[in-house]
Formats: C-alpha cells, structure tokens, sequence
C-alpha cells in the first residue's frame, strides 16, 4: 500500500504556516510501505492533526488522501487491516484490565493467539500487570501496553504519536525492538511523530512540518 497526501493542508493553519512542510500543499506526497518515517516538529505544527488525517478521525483539512491500491469497504476496515494507530492519549478503557484491553482488539482481527499476546505483555516486563485495571497503571506501563495492543492487528503502515514519551531509556529500546520485529515480519511501514531526534529506529526519511 502507498498513502498519497495531494495538497493537503490543515483547515486550521494558514499557507504561511506549512510554507516549510515537507509533506503539506505538496502536489503528492508518499509514504511507502515497508519504509519508516520520522515527522518532526514543535508543538502545534500538525504532527498529530498528520496521523489523524492519515487514519481518517479527523477531516478537518484541505486536499485528499489516497490509499493505493483502495483497500475495499469502508475506513472502519481500512482501521481494521491496514493502519494501526498507537494515539498520544493511548485511549485505552480506564475500566478494564490489560487483558481486557488488547482482547477487544484482537477479538476483532484474530491477529494473535493467547500466547501470543501473553509473550508481548511479558516482552515489555507487564506480564504479572495482565488482570490489573488499565487505571492503576502508570502512563509508561499504560503507554506499553496501547503499543502492544496496536500490534494485535494486521496492517500496512503503524502510526505512532510520541510513542516513548514517558517510558525510560531501558524501556524504549525494548519496546522499539518488538515493534521492529513486527514491521519485519509484515514488511509494513511506519510513520511515527516526535517534538525532536528520535533515534530508535533507522529512518528512510525525516521530515520537518
């Protein structure tokens, strides 16, 4: 799968402000499958407003996204089988426990077995957390699991909204491996969001909004 963002802009933000990006009002731009991506910049220049555009939760900008070749059906099976979206929010439910938390998911794709998914959570050291309520977490332990409940999908591309925001330097490395592993496996591509550098993984492109 490519996406292809054609003069997109967001609705909010005048040309002047994207007059630098390197991915908006371009006539096209790709983001390939198979390739990673860093998109780099401070605060409230669309990082996130990009992932969302892309994931299709919020409409709010100017141009079109095109998906090659067009997955069929609507974007709630694009969500399903073709991007998977690890939120700066994380949005998982506060209510209910780990388990709980990454069985809704892969309920809906039987992407994973059971031991599957016990080996990501014990890979990421929360194994003895799986019947705690996500509530009682810390936001690093909370971060870790959204991240392993994204990969109990299949997809062509992974977003990642500063997805190691309040983990430790031992935990990024950790987690950025299982995920490389993953990508590996599918040959899927990565977009990933950050306020600088970020250097846990080798990117094919960096790009500045």
């Amino acid at each position: 799968m490519t996406i292809e963002l054609r003069n997109v802009k967001p609705a909010y933000m005048s040309e002047e402000e994207v007059a630098s990006s390197d991915i908006y009002l371009h006539a096209c731009f790709s983001f390939e499958k198979g390739k990673k991506y860093l998109l780099k910049a401070a605060s409230g220049h669309g990082k996130t407003s990009a992932l969302n555009f892309i994931y299709g939760n919020n409409l709010n900008f100017n141009g079109s996204i095109a998906y090659i070749p067009k997955p069929p059906g609507c974007v709630f099976d694009l969500r399903l089988k073709h991007i998977s979206y690890v939120f700066q929010h994380l949005n998982l439910f506060p209510e209910l426990t780990v388990w709980e938390n990454i069985l809704l998911k892969n309920r809906l794709t039987h992407h994973k077995t059971s031991d599957e998914i016990c080996r990501l959570i014990n890979s990421v050291q929360l194994l003895h957390k799986k019947d705690q309520l996500v509530k009682e977490l810390s936001l690093g332990q909370q971060q870790r699991i959204a991240i392993i409940r994204a990969l109990c999908q299949p997809f062509d591309f992974l977003l990642l909204d500063e997805p190691f925001s309040h983990l430790d330097e031992g935990a990024a490395v950790t987690v950025a491996a299982i995920i490389r592993q993953e990508l590996e496996r599918s040959n899927s591509g990565l977009i990933v969001t950050s306020l600088g550098n970020n250097r846990f993984f080798d990117y094919d492109m960096i790009l500045n909004l």
